[in-house]
């Protein structure tokens, strides 16, 4: 019987970063446990596992601290440390660090292309009657 749960789990696409995990449908979310509670913090839902990673990072530095483990211990040197803050401020913090490089992975991938990028396109006014002169016929 625990067969089948072991072959479910090799299916599972495992998390390139710590503290994230992929929902079914493909959206990254976060969450971290509160130290000494069962409670979690929630942390968001995010289009990249980057976003969702770079929000777990601020989350666990607020509550643990610069010995924290990183996913991306770069983006947090210069931060400061403010320890003993509530829940909410985490997640808020954490939701607009998160938010940001989300805006920022999804750019990346939505550039116009080269032949494209500075043309405007033109709607038409269905209004109006057709002009001989700029039209694609003959």
């Amino acid at each position: 019987m625990g067969e089948g749960k072991n072959k479910h789990r090799e299916h599972k696409e495992k998390s390139p970063y710590r503290g994230i995990r992929m929902r079914k449908w493909g959206k990254w979310v976060a969450e971290i446990r509160e130290p000494n509670k069962r409670s979690r913090i929630w942390l968001g839902s995010y289009s990249s596992p980057v976003a969702a990673a770079r929000a777990y990072d601020t989350a666990v530095f607020h509550l643990r601290g610069p010995s924290a483990p990183l996913n991306f211990p770069e983006y947090i040197a210069g931060e400061e440390e403010v320890r003993d803050i509530s829940a909410a401020t985490i997640r808020k913090k954490a939701a607009e660090v998160g938010a940001r490089v989300d805006a920022i992975e999804t750019a990346q991938y939505h550039v116009p292309s080269e032949g494209n990028s500075g043309r405007v396109s033109e709607k038409p006014d269905l209004n109006e009657y057709p002009n001989p002169e700029k039209s694609d016929g003959n």
